[in-house]
């Protein structure tokens, strides 16, 4: 995996699919360290699961929104499209932590906090150096097609 790739869960396509989640859920950027790497087939990954950096300077637990449902998620000609407006940022601090590693998706409207993948930031990225800001690709985050 090379930095700024994005990595859908396994669990998580299923879930998109099946609707589990209401179009106005809200989905979250938090930002994790390298406590506990995760993988595409993660069983049931959920926020919980994995470790934030710490709660200081600029970023504060629980990450980012960027987004709702009904706005991240669009089909056309059969492609499901999933992005967002927002490109989070953590504005450099001096005491911003030092050991970010990954971006975790999550829908913050579930009541497990269910993971939606990650994005690999080439850690360790110190948010006290500058600014740590995650652009996501002009053609959507991610996209399902058959």
């Amino acid at each position: 995996m090379a930095r700024g790739d994005v990595v859908i869960f396994e669990e998580a396509r299923a879930d998109l699919i099946s609707g589990r989640w209401s179009t106005g859920d809200n989905v979250y950027c938090a930002i994790l360290d390298d406590t506990t790497s995760p993988s595409a087939s993660y069983a049931t990954p959920t926020l919980g699961d994995f470790t934030q950096v710490a709660t200081t300077g600029d970023y504060t637990s629980g990450g980012t929104l960027i987004g709702d449902m009904s706005s991240m998620v669009t089909e056309a000609d059969g492609v499901v499209t999933f992005d967002a407006a927002v490109n989070p940022t953590w504005s450099q601090n001096s005491s911003g932590d030092a050991s970010a590693y990954w971006g975790l998706l999550y829908n913050q409207s579930d009541a497990t906090n269910f993971a939606i993948g990650y994005v690999d930031l080439g850690g360790p990225v110190d948010m006290s150096a500058g600014d740590l800001t995650i652009t996501w690709n002009s053609s959507g985050i991610f996209k399902l097609s058959t």
